[in-house]
């Protein structure tokens, strides 16, 4: 078997199927980036890419249209169409260079990961107030916001609104500080909508599991929400 059989058959393998459109732009990204599928080539057809991602046509069709309009790949039509890499890699969204981003990206996803899923948990695990209660519906509507220049803020104030029904000060602060660093991150690649529309059930699994006082759900949704964000960030910039 030739390099880059084998290395198409290490990254088109099958995606879990919790954050699934997630990992499959991420599985995409990663073959673009580490030129399996090189600048002006063609990516397998769809039919197959879907059966060895072992996601629904529609799951990958999502996937390319969103790097089709960020601009990784583009659509052909006749013969000898089908979705092809585009010439010129787009820079980041924040113009930041990508292995800078790169570099911070693993220890920025860890500490976030231990943070998070430990916030939700916490607060699982409270006998929140009624003024807890409202805090963490009305963050979690206004989060369901689509308007992409809206979005980051909102999405960050419901994390933050977890954290600080804890009642843990210092906890508040932490989850507030690896936020700026994980929105650095976040604003260098493009908001997909696919993504954004997931999130937003993610994340209201998160807050129900918080209020039916269920600390090891609340903590298992947390981490499914964090594992689709870290599989984009890692496909736009690892």
């Amino acid at each position: 078997m030739s390099t880059l059989a084998s290395a198409g058959a290490a990254l088109f393998r099958p995606v879990r199927a919790g954050n699934a459109f997630e990992e499959t732009v991420e599985r995409l990204l990663q073959a673009i980036r580490l030129g399996v599928a090189g600048p002006g080539e063609r990516l397998p057809a769809e039919r197959e890419l879907a059966a060895r991602l072992a996601v629904s046509r529609e799951t990958l069709r999502q996937a390319i249209r969103a790097l089709a309009d960020a601009g990784y790949v583009e659509s052909r039509r006749g013969r000898y169409g089908g979705t092809f890499v585009t010439e010129t890699l787009p820079p980041t969204a924040s113009g930041r260079p990508r292995e800078e981003l790169a570099a911070e990206l693993d220890d920025v996803l860890t500490l976030r990961q231990v943070l998070e899923t430990g916030a939700a948990e916490t607060a699982a695990t409270r006998p929140l107030t009624p003024a807890d209660r409202e805090h963490l519906r009305v963050a979690l509507d206004e989060a369901a916001t689509l308007d992409p220049a809206d979005y980051r803020r909102r999405d960050s104030r419901l994390h933050l609104a977890i954290a600080e029904v804890t009642a843990s000060t210092l906890l508040t602060t932490a989850v507030a500080d690896i936020r700026t660093r994980v929105n650095e991150l976040l604003d260098a690649i493009p908001l997909l909508p696919t993504n954004l529309e997931h999130s937003h059930a993610q994340h209201r699994r998160i807050v129900d599991r918080i209020l039916a006082a269920d600390p090891r759900a609340a903590r298992r949704a947390m981490a499914e929400h964090l594992d689709g964000t870290a599989a984009l960030l890692r496909g736009f910039l690892s």
